[in-house]
Parts: structure tokens; C-alpha cells; sequence
């Protein structure tokens, strides 16, 4: 008779995309049970709101994914937009939408080339970041910053959209590379071998678990929350769903939703090239604050169904700010994903979530 061994997976950077420290109980090599622990991160993002004004708080926000930061000012701005009531120009609209399609598109750029990394091959991990740093390079020329923007403000944005031949550029170059990616990537024999039929996600695992993102359409529902949201009204783009719930199937599924936000960063660059001077009223953040109440903004970010809450009791600050990100219930699913499959496969389904721990730890 054998007893289990219980082992240690981390907290280590980078294989666990962040200081994630998985519990595993083994019998051999396979796994019975795991256990995340997270923890080792925490920045008190939530705690920090409650004791800064609004506009204080916005530069911050950035940084709970900081490989999107775009999305999270986006959803601060977006309470504080929906608080007031305050309905957004056009073009503000526009702009807003395509930096987020870039963010979104660099964020998965970042994944695959880390991802590939996990697996053991390391000149995806170049090819993606070369193309990545062309977006990197934009957001720098558009806003001084290539991760932490603070572009985004209350009732529109700092600036007028500048640089759109950069965008163009990208958008010639990208489908080439993505194409390069899947020759040398999607079909290869060991890239097969460790996540094909690995780390199978049902539908109804997916959604017990809080599952949203690609995370959930690469296991064949069909939710991309983008459709409901009036940020994307007059967009025309498709959901990617795939069935095959596999760590092969997230990686298809990301390729796939880069292809998609580049049709949708065309339909705004095509709309910014015609349309006239910015005109927005923006909201003077000095004696900003909100009606007494709760507000919610919800949106579709990298990792999944990203959300603000505010409770406001007619402060200056919140008095009550909360953060729903995709990375916290992805990191609670490794209990579920983990069980039964071998620990050489644990960190390869646990990179196919694109999992980040500021998200978690936040």
C-alpha cells in the first residue's frame, strides 16, 4: 500500500503567472486533489478606494491587470459615466473601443508567446512579443505610457486619438504574423500531444464555476458579454465558441478572438478617419461625487467578465468599491481542471486560463 505525496507548486513567477502557490496531493504523478492559496500578492486595491477621491483613485486602476490596463479605467470611468448619467459622444466611443481591441489583442499576444513558454518553446514567446511591442509602441506615442496609460477619463478621454497610420500598420502586419504563429504552433505533433484532451472544461463546470471570458466559449457557450454592452453599440463582430474544452481549444479560440478584434478595430479606425474634432464634456474630478447609491459597470475584458462596484453615500470617495476579475474564479477552477490529469501537465492547464495574479491578489 502507497500513501500520497503532498507537494508544493509554486509561489513562483513565472511558471505560475504570478506567485500562486498550488497544494497538490499526488499518487505517482497523477494528481488527486489541488488546493490554490493565493494571498502572496495582495495590494489592498480595493481598501486603498475607500480613502481616495475618484480621481486620485483612477491612476491606479491600471495596474489590477496590468497587461490591460485600459479595461479597468474604462470601468471606473464607466460607473462614474452611469452614476451621472453622463452618455458618451460617438467619437469618444470609438476611441474607447479601439484601444481596448489593441489592449485586448497585446494582452493575448503576451499569453500565447508565456503559454508556448510553459510548453518548453521558446521562439514563439519572441515572435509574439515582436509583434506585441508594435502596440506597446502606440499606446507609448498616444498616452507617454506602454502598460499604465491614465488615458481614459471621466466623461471621455485625456486627449484626441493621434498616430492612426500606426494602427493601420498594425492591422497590415498582424494577420501575416498570426499565420506564421499557427504553421508553426497549432498543428504541431508535441504541441498536440500536451493539450489535446487536456484539462477539460464542461460547460457545467464552467458556469458553476463563474466561468466567463474565452475560458467559457472554448467550451462551446455562447457569451461575450461586448454584445450587450452600449460601449460596442453599432459594432458589428461575432463571437468566438468553440466545443472542444481542451487546453488546445483556449489556444485556438484566443488566435481566433485576435483576428475578431482586429474587424472590430478596423470598423473604428475606419470611423475616426472621417470623423471631425473630438467634442466631449468632460467631468471636473475636483468636486466630483456620486448620488447616494449602488452602481455597477460591467465589461469583456482579456480574462474574462471584468466588473466595477461602487457604493457611494454621496461622498467624494466610494464608500464601498469591489472588483469582479476573470483571473479569480480561473484560479478557483484548478481544483476541478487539475484532478485526474499528471503533474507534468498541471502547469500547461493551468497557463491555457491565462491566469494573472494582480487580478487575484487584488
Amino acid at each position: 500500500m502507497t500513501s500520497s505525496l503532498r507537494l508544493n507548486l509554486g509561489p513562483q513567477h513565472p511558471s505560475t503567472h504570478g506567485v500562486l502557490r498550488l497544494l497538490l496531493e499526488l499518487d505517482g504523478e497523477k494528481i488527486l486533489s489541488c488546493e490554490p492559496e493565493v494571498g502572496y500578492l495582495h495590494r489592498g486595491m480595493e481598501k486603498m478606494a475607500e480613502k481616495m477621491s475618484y480621481i486620485q483613485y483612477l491612476p491606479l486602476v491600471d495596474r489590477i491587470d496590468y497587461l490591460a490596463g485600459f479595461f479597468y479605467s474604462e470601468l471606473l470611468c464607466g460607473v462614474v459615466e452611469n452614476a451621472l448619467e453622463v452618455e458618451l459622444p460617438d467619437k469618444v466611443r470609438a476611441i474607447r473601443v479601439m484601444l481596448l481591441e489593441l489592449n485586448r489583442i497585446s494582452s493575448h499576444l503576451l499569453w500565447i508567446g508565456a503559454f508556448l513558454m510553459d510548453l518548453g518553446a521558446v521562439s514563439p514567446f519572441f515572435y509574439a512579443f515582436r509583434e506585441r511591442e508594435m502596440i506597446l509602441r502606440y499606446f507609448e506615442k498616444l498616452t507617454g505610457q506602454r502598460m499604465m496609460y491614465n488615458y481614459f477619463v471621466f466623461g471621455g478621454v485625456r486627449k484626441d486619438i493621434e498616430y492612426l497610420e500606426d494602427v493601420e500598420e498594425i492591422l497590415s502586419i498582424l494577420p501575416e504574423k498570426l499565420d506564421d504563429y499557427e504553421k508553426i504552433i497549432t498543428e504541431n505533433p508535441i504541441f498536440l500531444m500536451r493539450t489535446k484532451g487536456k484539462g477539460i472544461l464542461e460547460p457545467k463546470t464552467a458556469l458553476n464555476y463563474a466561468i466567463t471570458g474565452v475560458n467559457l466559449r472554448a467550451s462551446g457557450v455562447d457569451y461575450d458579454y461586448r454584445h450587450s454592452d452600449p460601449l460596442y453599440k453599432g459594432f458589428d463582430f461575432r463571437a468566438v465558441v468553440m466545443d472542444g474544452k481542451d487546453s488546445w481549444t483556449r489556444y485556438k479560440a484566443r488566435v481566433l478572438e485576435i483576428k475578431e478584434s482586429m474587424n472590430i478595430i478596423h470598423q473604428a479606425l475606419v470611423y475616426l478617419k472621417e470623423a471631425g474634432k473630438l467634442e466631449q464634456k468632460l467631468i471636473n474630478p475636483l468636486n466630483l461625487k456620486l448620488p447616494e447609491g449602488d452602481y455597477i459597470r460591467e465589461i469583456e475584458a482579456p480574462r474574462g467578465l471584468a466588473c466595477c462596484y461602487v457604493k457611494s453615500t454621496g461622498e467624494d470617495k466610494p464608500y464601498r468599491l469591489k472588483w469582479r476579475t476573470g483571473s479569480y474564479y480561473s484560479v478557483n477552477l484548478l481544483r476541478e481542471l487539475l484532478k485526474g490529469e499528471y503533474l507534468n501537465d498541471a502547469i500547461a492547464i493551468a497557463g491555457s486560463l491565462d491566469i494573472i495574479l494582480p487580478e487575484v491578489d487584488k
